[in-house]
């Protein structure tokens, strides 16, 4: 944005974003060290200062040691002027969190709730999601930007019909459905392009990246040049359908032997025979076979990363439920695999997890109001 040819109020707003732009990147800053980066008097950003203490966007969180005279102010933005709520909808829990403007989570919980594209479903989810806001606290709930929902399955272009949910039953739901007992504007994101927005959002560095989303169902996502990438049809990285074996197990697509069959979390549950928490617990303490479980798992995930890398070679980002409960071991074994299997070896900086976990989704889907709150400072 150029200030030439701009009006004087044009230029006052200019002038405040750039400000405020300013004390959300650095988190932390003095007015002098405003006036210095942005080349713009004292004058000037202390009139900002004020306009924005006023608007409670900035607030005062201390001071620096003074160098001679007074101590300067330390200026950080007021993380809650604006919160998102997000909304994970599962088979048979729901994942609430609300956001800061940073993307942290102020508050988080899981409740059961059996899913069904019905009204007394739609009843629930909005008496869970009001009580989960009533809890924030009156001081926050004039604060609310929106709520996003992240749903397993393909979301039409336009945001506002679930396209593909053979996952859940809800082939053709509306958002206007499923919403209409949320009393805010809502939006409505497939839970795997939610959590690429969420990686995207806490990693600036990634430019091209396939993300494996190992929920219980599986999923995943294509990012290029620091973008998801949707596809003609809103179906890229359904890597879950991937089929590994004809003769496999059948997968609620229908078909046999898909990436989802062997490489989910419910996939590794069931080959173990225990809930997760148990399994990887007795895994890390030696248990073979548990062991015998887990190399085949990694080994049939290595054959589908070297089978995408070799039609997209960018950064691998395992994410999703199962992420957190991988260490380094698990990686370097995973890394030895694929360069078993696959056509051409990766580097060894090329597979990275995170530990965002099954809240990736919830979060990911409220980021949106996060950025467009931002934008419009």
């Amino acid at each position: 944005m150029k200030k030439t040819g701009m009006t004087t109020l044009e230029v006052r707003k200019y002038n405040k974003s750039k400000v405020y732009e300013l004390i959300y990147e650095r988190h932390s800053i003095s007015k002098q060290e405003i006036s210095n980066i942005l080349q713009m008097s004292l004058t000037t950003v202390t009139h900002n200062l004020k306009l924005l203490e006023t608007e409670e966007m900035i607030t005062i969180t201390g001071q620096y040691e003074s160098t001679g005279g007074r101590k300067p102010n330390i200026y950080s933005i007021v993380t809650t002027a604006g919160i998102a709520i997000g909304i994970a909808v599962l088979k048979n829990c729901v994942h609430f969190v609300a956001i800061d403007l940073y993307g942290e989570i102020l508050q988080k919980d899981t409740r059961p709730l059996l899913f069904s594209a019905e009204d007394s479903y739609y009843q629930k989810l909005g008496a869970e999601t009001t009580q989960f806001i009533d809890e924030l606290g009156s001081r926050y709930k004039d604060k609310i930007l929106g709520v996003g929902i992240a749903i397993q399955g393909l979301v039409s272009a336009d945001g506002q019909t679930m396209s593909d949910g053979a996952i859940m039953n809800c082939t053709g739901m509306k958002l206007s459905e499923l919403s209409a007992y949320i009393p805010y504007t809502c939006r409505l994101e497939h839970d795997s392009t939610a959590t690429a927005a969420m990686e995207l959002w806490c990693d600036k560095s990634l430019k091209d990246a396939v993300i494996y989303i190992l929920n219980h169902n599986l999923g995943g996502a294509v990012i290029i040049d620091g973008k998801i990438h949707y596809g003609q049809n809103m179906r890229s990285g359904s890597m879950e359908h991937m089929c590994m074996d004809t003769s496999g197990p059948q997968c609620y697509c229908g078909r046999k032997g898909c990436l989802e069959t062997f490489c989910s979390a419910d996939s590794l549950e069931k080959a173990a025979g225990m809930d997760l928490d148990t399994y990887f617990k007795k895994l890390r303490q030696g248990d073979e076979f548990c062991r015998e479980v887990w190399l085949l798992w990694l080994t049939n995930l290595s054959k589908a990363i070297g089978n995408i890398n070799v039609v997209i070679d960018c950064d691998i980002v395992l994410s999703g439920y199962l992420a957190p409960y991988l260490i380094e071991d698990d990686i370097r074994l995973l890394k030895e695999l694929v360069d078993t299997y696959a056509t051409y070896p990766l580097n060894n900086d090329q597979i990275r997890t995170n530990h965002y976990g099954a809240l990736a989704p919830a979060s990911g889907a409220a980021l949106p109001y996060i950025k467009k709150f931002l934008e419009e400072i």
